[in-house]
């Protein structure tokens, strides 16, 4: 546990969860932050991770922190857009240059200035679907900035994510419970709530056991049941 202790503040999750957590693959997840090797022209390649994850290796795998995490949201879904990981490295790295943040697609400046911030990091991208300003606006409006909508952040970058929306119970906070699912009230992770219910068979007699409101088990028992369906 004394480990685990470090990452109070800072998060700790397995490539699985985050997987579970935003819908990109874990086989993509550690792609991208442990670099792969590759076959070109008959010689072979490595391409680096496109960062440094916050927390270090152990236990023979990749773990991430929260920022990582919010992170991933944000290029998953420009992935889920068709667009290719040569120009959002670029971006990346001109974006970190610009805003001084080793994972500014999560910064507080990102969020404030980010309109013009990706149109203008992308205004170089090889890619033909990013060349025009008019559709690079639009993937700002349409991908980027709805992943802050349900952020808190604070001077630095993203701090809590309420995946089901704000004021809704459910809260990722790396200051509590190493930024496990939990309910804002008393703080109890979704999962212990949800298997409860399972177990129980009553939403109301667990509420009364957890002295939380049902509203809360209840959003705990859906974010449960939609992370079953995430890979």
């Amino acid at each position: 546990m004394s480990n685990r202790l470090a990452y109070l503040g800072i998060g700790l999750y397995s490539v699985p969860e985050v997987a579970r957590l935003t819908g990109v693959s874990a086989p993509r997840i550690r792609r991208w932050l442990g670099g792969y090797r590759y076959l070109r022209d008959g010689a072979e390649h490595r391409s680096e991770p496109l960062w440094r994850p916050q927390i270090p290796p152990f236990d023979h795998d990749i773990n991430l922190g929260f920022r990582d995490l919010a992170e991933v949201r944000v290029i998953g879904a420009l992935v889920a857009q068709g667009i290719g990981l040569v120009t959002i490295r670029r971006a990346l790295q001109q974006a970190r240059d610009l805003i001084g943040d080793e994972r500014p697609f999560s910064s507080a400046r990102f969020r404030t200035d980010g309109r013009r911030i990706f149109v203008e990091i992308t205004g170089d991208a090889e890619e033909p679907l990013l060349l025009d300003v008019a559709r690079r606006q639009h993937l700002f409006h349409s991908v980027v900035k709805p992943s802050f909508r349900d952020l808190d952040m604070d001077d630095e970058g993203a701090v809590r994510w309420w995946p089901l929306g704000h004021g809704r119970h459910v809260v990722l906070d790396p200051a509590r419970a190493f930024g496990q699912p939990i309910v804002d009230a008393g703080g109890v992770p979704t999962v212990v709530l949800a298997d409860a219910v399972a177990a129980e068979g009553s939403l109301p007699l667990v509420a009364r056991l957890y002295d939380v409101p049902e509203a809360a088990v209840r959003a705990a028992v859906r974010f449960q049941e939609g992370q079953a369906d995430e890979p």
